[in-house]
């Protein structure tokens, strides 16, 4: 079936090439056509000599016919050769460069799924853990590395629903796996907080307002509690621990992870659902 089809695109692309590029082709072609056309009105015309009445209509109809179609091709030749070329290319290329009989991507997957993301798309509703006493946020070593923190959102109500199941699975797992409590910094962000923070600059934030999915509730940063302590410091080796595992796990449910971008934030997963960020 293959072969077929790739000789008969191979005469196709010849037939049309010899038709466009030689106009010798084309008159062969018309005169084909009139040879064609010649003949059948012999043949009506022989039927009409045996007192047929319904084939003198016949006959006038299709010499009409015929001498229009042969008119209309005499006149857009060009055209109808594009077109029937637009027509029968697509799917002989398909066809050539399709490895087998079905579409691509529904294959059965052997990938296996793990069971608590099996769980929460079954509908498993998580709810937020207990959030931190507020003091927890305005410790001086937080407020060097994370300024104006105290007055970020940490509302899990104003994230997109589906970000903020998968972030607590992200989280359960953490717990029952690994053994990190989690604790969201910054969940939604507003327009003007976020060029607020990005006119402190770059090292803080590269995006300017609805630049960022923390604008869409689709983003978070988060980091882990020790002893009743917010732990952010990539320097303390068990929080780096924290940050890789915290970077597995959010990719298995389905999110981006900070610490894989040229500039690393490895507290920060955001769920990139298509048609809401338009860039």
């Amino acid at each position: 079936m293959f072969l077929l089809a790739v000789v008969l695109y191979f005469l196709l692309a010849c037939l049309v090439s010899w038709l466009a590029l030689f106009p010798a082709g084309r008159d062969m072609a018309m005169a084909l056509v009139a040879k064609m056309e010649a003949r059948l009105s012999r043949r009506v015309g022989h039927m009409a000599q045996r007192g047929n009445q319904g084939v003198a209509a016949l006959r006038q109809s299709s010499a009409a016919s015929a001498q229009g179609a042969l008119g209309f091709f005499r006149r857009h030749y060009l055209a109808c050769l594009a077109g029937a070329a637009v027509v029968c290319l697509p799917p002989l290329v398909a066809l050539m460069v399709s490895g087998k009989n079905m579409l691509g991507g529904y294959d059965v997957s052997v990938r296996e799924m793990n069971g608590q993301v099996a769980d929460l798309l079954q509908g498993e509703q998580l709810v937020p853990p207990t959030a931190p006493p507020p003091l927890v946020f305005v410790t001086q070593e937080v407020a060097q590395l994370r300024p104006l923190l105290a007055s970020a959102s940490r509302n899990w109500t104003l994230l997109n629903p589906d970000y903020a199941q998968r972030l607590l699975l992200v989280f359960k797992i953490m717990k029952e796996q690994h053994g990190y409590d989690m604790a969201i910094l910054e969940g939604y962000r507003s327009p003007e907080r976020q060029n607020m923070l990005a006119a402190m600059g770059s090292n803080v934030t590269n995006a300017a307002a609805f630049q960022s999915w923390h604008q869409y509730g689709l983003a978070a940063d988060c980091a882990f509690l020790r002893d009743g302590k917010l732990v952010i410091s990539e320097k303390d080796p068990w929080a780096m621990r924290g940050y890789r595992l915290y970077g597995e796990v959010a990719a298995s449910v389905g999110m981006t992870w900070g610490g894989n971008w040229k500039m690393m934030d490895f507290g920060h997963t955001e769920l990139r659902l298509p048609g809401v960020m338009k860039r």
